[in-house]
């Protein structure tokens, strides 16, 4: 069965020179995930840094404060989706992946998903959870939409201009590889691992890596929803 290879990120194409400043603020060794064939099994969680001070969060809280990316995609109606504008001023969950990972992606969106169906639906109102494919030539606005609606139908999926996503990720300190189609025609897509989630101020203030158990999100989402800072 194909598995996820996690690798840290400092040993790939000399990571911490491509994510340039937005590296500094950020006080973890994040991961690369290739999902796809013929990979390892997973190396462990990276090792993450919290900021010496009071959170009611359970989430990693980010020395630096991220800006939401720009960047404008096509959503799974076909449409155009500007991220900043049409999640501007709402808690955001951000994560970058592919719908044919055999793992990581569908775990890490899944649990998101319990964790949303946990709340009230005043709450699941106030968060909006994005998916940005980091496979567009076959992650379509179709593709994209039946695999969500297997794990939130009110879950925004983007897809689109592949350079377009790796800048943007590249911008949260996330890097984003071109994918590779194997020989046995599958596809590996190596990309970051973690999951983001922006406050209401438009900026990303928690990390949460692949390796985060639905009840820290389900902890977590509550006060997301109720914008308490971190």
């Amino acid at each position: 069965m194909s598995r996820t290879t996690t690798r840290p990120r400092a040993a790939r194409h000399g990571a911490p020179r491509l994510l340039g400043a937005a590296a500094v603020g950020l006080a973890a060794v994040l991961a690369l995930t290739a999902c796809g064939s013929g990979g390892q099994a997973p190396a462990g969680p990276a090792k993450v840094s919290k900021e010496a001070k009071d959170t009611p969060y359970e989430g990693t809280v980010l020395s630096k404060h991220f800006d939401k990316p720009d960047l404008v995609l096509n959503d799974t109606d076909g449409r155009p989706y500007d991220l900043r504008k049409q999640t501007a001023g709402r808690s955001t969950l951000l994560f970058f992946g592919y719908t044919s990972c055999p793992d990581v992606c569908p775990t890490t969106m899944g649990d998101i998903g319990v964790a949303m169906q946990k709340l009230s639906p005043e709450q699941q109102q106030k968060i909006d959870v994005v998916f940005v494919s980091t496979d567009p030539q076959r992650d379509t606005p179709q593709v994209l939409r039946t695999w969500l609606d297997s794990m939130g139908k009110n879950f925004t999926g983007l897809t689109g201009d592949l350079d377009k996503v790796k800048a943007a990720a590249k911008t949260l300190g996330i890097l984003v590889e071109d994918p590779v189609v194997n020989k046995d025609g599958s596809v590996t897509s190596t990309h970051g691992a973690q999951v983001l989630a922006f406050l209401p101020d438009d900026k990303a203030h928690l990390l949460y890596l692949s390796a985060t158990s639905v009840q820290t999100y389900q902890h977590d989402l509550p006060l997301l929803a109720q914008g308490v800072q971190a």
